[in-house]
């Protein structure tokens, strides 16, 4: 449905993640993976929503110069926001556990931001999902840690996977915005860009 309306536009999707190459091929979208290292580094005095667009613009930066007239470069960004301060991804096993130990028993916010490039312009948009996890026992912590080795997701966890399952007490907002793309808001931005471009 979506590739008949974007049959004369090119997309790329520069993320290596399976999450979100998986996301697209669901959508129904031909598109082509384009990878380049970008050190993920932006200025402490930003917060909130103003990192992840940040991260996911100059995610964008490395392929600008190649993009044709009929390109959609898409880039994004995921973190996970909780008492004032993004939680990366874990650096070991016990940066992991400390991040998990502070998700327990109580509510965070995960806030995904997409941006779209064309060679002529740029849009940025993100949503935010409240997360609340159950108090968590230090056995199941380890046992997750141990069991799915999250240290490629930011917050040091995946909401699919057990942890998830056995420890998600509410979800305000897009669970697909948790496992790594507001899926929702691709749609409708890539439907507008088709009808009236970016």
């Amino acid at each position: 449905m979506l590739n008949d309306t974007l049959k004369n536009h090119h997309i790329i999707l520069a993320s290596g993640s399976p999450r979100r190459q998986e996301f697209f091929k669901n959508l129904g979208l031909d598109f082509e993976i384009r990878l380049k290292p970008v050190k993920e580094d932006y200025p402490e005095q930003l917060t909130h929503f103003e990192i992840s667009n940040y991260l996911a613009e100059l995610k964008a930066l490395p392929f600008k110069a190649d993009l044709k007239a009929n390109d959609i470069l898409i880039t994004s960004d995921t973190i996970v926001w909780h008492n004032n301060k993004a939680l990366g991804k874990p650096k070991d096993e016990a940066d992991a556990f400390q991040i998990l130990k502070s998700l327990s028993n109580a509510t965070h916010e995960v806030i995904t931001s997409v941006c779209f490039t064309t060679k002529t312009a740029q849009k940025t948009l993100y949503s935010i999902t409240k997360v609340t996890f159950k108090a968590f026992t230090d056995e199941e912590i380890l046992y997750y840690i141990k069991t799915a080795q999250p240290f490629d997701k930011a917050g040091a966890y995946g909401i699919q996977e057990w942890i998830g399952q056995i420890g998600v007490t509410k979800l305000e907002g897009s669970y697909f915005n948790v496992m790594g793309l507001p899926t929702h808001l691709v749609y409708k931005t890539l439907n507008d860009i088709a009808e009236k471009s970016l």
